[in-house]
């Protein structure tokens, strides 16, 4: 098997316990009282991020060269991806989901920024593609990420200003 079938089928590993694991606190949250904000646009990047690794798996030769920097520098933005899950704990999810009253994490690389899961996500698509010289993918990947991100950003700016005045944890 080729470098680059067994990290994308490691990628769609790690995504698919990602959505246990986010399904489980969405679940949790919502029983808490929380409410979710753009489902809309929610299917649209379970869409993205599908077709970018189907991309990758039949527009990649399976026995492209793969770039040494930037590949560590992918393992790299999956330990900043495992750092933000980490800090945001039962927070953390793949939608929108917010428990009024309950104050915003400030820990981890929340103290840093206010979307480091969202830097990661950019980081990932350009990088994964360009490390097998697919920057065609990188760069069409990364422009529908960013279109959706923008959207996304803004719907979750406006949800969080209303507890940003709450005890931060």
């Amino acid at each position: 098997m080729s470098l680059l079938y067994v990290i994308l089928a490691l990628v769609v590993v790690q995504r698919l316990g990602e959505l246990v694991l986010a399904r489980r606190n969405t679940n949790r949250l919502l029983s808490r009282g929380g409410q979710e904000f753009g489902a809309g646009h929610y299917p649209l990047f379970v869409l993205l991020h599908s077709l970018w690794l189907l991309s990758m798996a039949l527009l990649i030769p399976p026995q492209a060269p793969a770039n040494p920097f930037l590949l560590v520098l992918f393992a790299l933005l999956m330990a900043a991806r495992l750092w933000v899950i980490s800090s945001l704990g039962p927070y953390w999810t793949t939608r929108i989901i917010t428990v009024h009253n309950e104050p915003l994490v400030r820990r981890g690389p929340y103290r840093l920024m206010r979307h480091p899961n969202y830097a990661v996500v950019v980081g990932e698509i350009a990088v994964l593609p360009l490390a097998f010289g697919a920057w065609q993918i990188a760069l069409v990947f990364s422009l529908l990420n960013g279109a959706l991100l923008a959207w996304r950003i803004h719907v979750e700016n406006q949800v969080l200003a209303v507890r940003r005045n709450h005890v931060r944890i």
